[in-house]
């Protein structure tokens, strides 16, 4: 029976020098490897010239390096969405978003999402399988290599594209991890979007990782939030306030609650005050965020004099407070509106 050759793209470096000894090679070789890959962008084996040829004829019969395909790229002012192309014919979207700090990166952790969120793009349709790691990485990798032409480098990711990161736990930290031992992306530079999972939110306190956690609220009382969060139904306002606190505690980083603007539903004053006596004596930021009209969905966006009134009342009662910049819309690339996108594409 023929072996399944190993994707080197998502080891550790431990992990490639120890399958490199299984090929009777030395550790020192994993470095010029993941030279080629992370640094130069060469994928191809036989492109690596300072590998010796039975190095190269060992890692073709046992290894690989499979990256997705772009099939598209879309853009508009600052942004350029991405359309990759996976190994079993799906297809998932990411974001490059240019800002006056550097470039960063949004990519998706699932093809399509089973959280159900009502204003969400991405949950039209349910979740089919999570992403591996190396899928993960790859959107990133791939994106790079374009800004490569130019001499610009990703600088941040944020981690809420299409999928539940939390629900895709050990693909995510892993990449989490590579993206700084490989692209140089510090922990800092990352964020984490999740719905809500509160025992993998504690997971993730524990694992001594540095990047910001945004937990995407929307709501402050329960009856709203279960109805346009289905996950709340397990993990209520309550539970999931109370997650974030421990996580600012432990890891003495400042949690972002995303909080999407809907008309007349969730972006009055009294909604802002009671906001502010949630968060109250945490370590916080809140995201207001202009919803991005998804066709079909019962909803309206609030003006941005709602928005301002909101953000003035929790500024008044000392909670941080910003209001998202705007990006993308034009090309259905905006927060929520990433999906599974259209495989029916040329490839370029």
């Amino acid at each position: 029976m023929v072996g399944i050759k190993r994707n080197i793209l998502a080891m550790q470096r431990n992990e490639l020098e120890h399958f490199l000894e299984t090929l009777g090679e030395q550790k020192f070789r994993a470095g010029q490897i993941i030279d080629w890959v992370y640094k130069k962008r060469v994928f191809d084996f036989t492109a690596m010239s300072n590998l010796p040829q039975r190095l190269i004829r060992r890692l073709l019969a046992d290894a690989c390096i499979r990256v997705p395909v772009v099939l598209k790229r879309q853009s508009a002012r600052h942004t350029t969405k991405y359309l990759f192309a996976l190994e079993d014919g799906d297809t998932v979207e990411s974001v490059l978003m240019q800002y006056h700090y550097g470039h960063a990166v949004c990519v998706s952790t699932q093809v399509g999402c089973g959280m159900g969120c009502l204003f969400c793009a991405s949950a039209v349709g349910g979740k089919k399988r999570d992403l591996l790691a190396w899928e993960i990485i790859a959107q990133v990798l791939l994106i790079q290599k374009d800004l490569d032409v130019q001499r610009q480098r990703v600088s941040h990711v944020t981690i809420m594209g299409t999928g539940e990161p939390l629900d895709n736990y050990d693909a995510v930290v892993c990449a989490i991890r590579l993206f700084g031992e490989y692209l140089g992306i510090g922990q800092r530079r990352i964020t984490v979007s999740t719905c809500g999972l509160v025992p993998k939110i504690e997971r993730l306190q524990s694992e001594q990782l540095a990047v910001t956690l945004s937990i995407s609220l929307h709501a402050t009382d329960n009856a709203l939030r279960d109805r346009l969060m289905p996950i709340n139904r397990r993990y209520p306002v309550e539970q999931v306030v109370a997650a974030g606190r421990q996580y600012g505690k432990v890891t003495g980083r400042r949690v972002s609650y995303e909080y999407i603007m809907l008309k007349d539903l969730n972006d009055r004053p009294e909604h802002a005050r009671k906001l502010a006596a949630l968060l109250s004596g945490s370590l916080c930021h809140v995201n207001l965020i202009a919803w991005n009209v998804i066709p079909g969905r019962p909803f309206a966006p609030s003006d941005r004099a709602a928005i301002e009134r909101f953000s003035a009342v929790l500024s008044k009662m000392g909670i941080p407070v910003t209001i998202r910049r705007e990006m993308g819309g034009e090309i259905q690339a905006a927060c929520g509106q990433l999906r599974r996108g259209q495989a029916e594409v040329e490839t370029e």
